[in-house]
């Protein structure tokens, strides 16, 4: 995509398209007598209402140059907030997508009012909505087709610079969704790690090291690979490095991504339906790809180190069973009392394996489990953490960027749970507080660094239907926790 800025009036303006905000509380721009007059028109009418992410196009509007002019509803300033404004900015984003043009003109004072978050947003959305999965279903040739391609900016530099900020982390955000909507007989643990590879051969300052089963054998790794036993796909344990930061030895944030490429659950079978759908339980792994991709083209001033533990869930005569007991990278021993509880069995041996980094602090992202979904639905991410001021920040970022979290606790009466007659903890606390009692199991692995958990098991992926796919989050708020 072209961006430049744009200097020319609105109304002298040759576009195929210029798009302008209009909000309900101050619903003429006064920036020229002949859009004024267009958008109050339309106002009287009641053609159109500025609602949070309402629209109208108008094909060759009187009085100005450009072929197309669409009106984008900004609601009231009061609550057009990042959520909104990411509803709205996606819509706007599909709707340039749809129109036969090569071109589009934005004006950034009406949309974003000069917000360096908005102008983010801004970006953001509109790179969001550009997505489109071809992989394996590829789209019909159209010869006469035409592509948007082409952004004209009316504003500053600064403003240009932080929308361009926003199309960064929505192509980090559209390569996580690329990851996540790939099948699982493509997207494989050896797929993720050749990807890991191929992302560091692009930025000099990113590096990858990939650990095979028998160098996870031999350092200790026995928690993650009971994962992998029931399976003829091998895991692979994915460490990508990226220095930044002017000092070398600052040290640096980590993020661990769970990357169980299909979950059938092992041994302890999942239902037949919607299982298809477990080709997204490596959603946390594409997260922290898309992440190191997005402060790479970023520049980021930052030590930052991305963790992938990559398996495959599968029954066999192989497959670890209910009751066996494994030894974790700590030392510590786990009864597996369920096969399908086997993201905290991965995340364990990688959380233990980032303490080497000295880490200022460590986010984990995993779709772990199907008691967040119940709790908290498909808007908020989980997030629970042993550290206070960490979670604080990130719920605030969640909120600042539209990729909202909310914090459960982890409490002593809880680790209770996870008591087991025959070894140190069981991997399954029982039916009550599911996602809170897999924290728990966590946090034994995280006492000698800040750490954080999201449970993305409920916002990584749309369910059924033509929206079904993965959504790309937390990309958003991970990367604007990464930069501050």
């Amino acid at each position: 995509m072209e961006i430049n800025l744009n200097t020319t009036s609105l109304t002298e303006l040759e576009t195929d398209c210029l798009v302008i905000g209009v909000s309900e509380d101050d619903s003429v721009e006064g920036r020229a007598k002949e859009l004024d007059t267009l958008i109050t028109d339309c106002l009287d009418s009641g053609d159109f209402k500025p609602k949070s992410g309402s629209q109208i196009i108008l094909r060759k509007p009187q009085g100005l140059k450009a072929k197309r002019l669409v009106l984008l509803g900004l609601g009231k300033a009061n609550v057009f907030d990042a959520l909104a404004q990411n509803d709205a900015f996606v819509g706007l984003g599909k709707t340039l997508k749809g129109l036969p043009i090569t071109e589009a003109t934005l004006d950034l004072t009406s949309l974003t009012q000069g917000h360096a978050g908005t102008l983010e947003r801004l970006g953001y959305g509109l790179q969001w909505a550009s997505y489109e999965y071809t992989t394996t279903k590829p789209k019909p040739t159209d010869s006469d087709a035409k592509e948007l391609n082409v952004l004209s900016l009316i504003g500053s530099e600064s403003e240009k610079k932080h929308f361009e900020t926003g199309l960064t982390i929505g192509e980090g955000a559209n390569l996580t969704r690329e990851l996540g909507n790939l099948p699982g007989n493509t997207c494989t643990p050896r797929y993720l790690a050749d990807q890991a590879v191929h992302l560091a051969e692009r930025f000099p300052k990113l590096s990858c090291e990939v650990f095979d089963e028998d160098a996870m054998a031999e350092i200790g790794m026995h928690c993650l690979l009971s994962v992998s036993h029931g399976s003829d796909e091998p895991a692979r344990f994915i460490i990508l490095k990226y220095q930044g930061a002017k000092d070398a030895t600052a040290k640096p944030k980590v993020l661990v991504g769970k990357g169980v490429t299909f979950d059938t659950g092992g041994i302890s079978l999942k239902p037949g339906a919607g299982m298809d759908e477990m080709k997204f339980d490596m959603c946390g792994a594409a997260t922290v790809m898309g992440c190191m991709q997005s402060i790479c083209d970023m520049n980021l001033e930052a030590n930052v180190i991305g963790v992938i533990a990559a398996v495959e869930n599968m029954p066999s005569g192989a497959a670890t069973k209910p009751g066996d007991v494994v030894t974790t990278l700590a030392g510590k021993t786990v009864e597996i009392l369920n096969t399908d509880a086997e993201g905290r069995l991965v995340l364990c041996d990688a959380l233990t394996y980032v303490e080497r980094f000295d880490p200022e602090a460590v986010v984990d992202i995993a779709t772990l489990t199907g008691a967040c979904l119940i709790a908290l639905g498909k808007h908020n991410t989980g997030l629970l953490s042993t550290d206070d001021a960490l979670a604080d920040e990130l719920f605030q970022l969640g909120k600042e960027t539209g990729d909202p979290c909310w914090r459960l606790p982890i409490e002593a009466p809880y680790q209770k749970l996870l008591d087991s007659n025959f070894a140190d903890m069981a991997n399954i606390g029982g039916r009550d507080a599911g996602t809170i009692t897999a924290a728990c199991f966590l946090s034994r692995f995280t006492e000698n660094y800040r750490w954080a958990h999201l449970d993305i098991a409920g916002t990584a992926w749309f369910s059924g239907g033509k929206a079904k796919g993965a959504t790309g989050r937390p990309v958003p708020l991970l990367v604007n926790w990464l930069r501050a």
